[in-house]
């Protein structure tokens, strides 16, 4: 399990609740690119905001697999 490329412990840094992983911090996707951001990077000044990716690298059959930035859902 990798958030942001970073390996993560079960029980330390999250926890499996059924089909779900539930993480202790909690997790920010980037929204939408707004026209003032657009216009920015048009530019080439990058502006960047909280985008969290949760990888998780799994064996199916004896071959190692990745499921790479998962969708993230909010618990409440």
């Amino acid at each position: 399990m990798y958030r942001n490329g970073v390996r993560q412990v079960e029980g330390d840094d999250y926890t499996c609740e059924g089909s779900f992983l539930e993480f202790r911090k909690p997790l920010r996707k980037e929204g939408r690119l707004g026209v003032w951001r657009w216009l920015v990077g048009a530019f080439g000044v990058g502006t960047y905001r909280d985008n969290d990716i949760v990888d998780v690298r799994y064996e199916l059959d004896g071959h190692p697999h990745v499921a790479h930035d998962l969708p993230l859902s909010d618990p409440s």
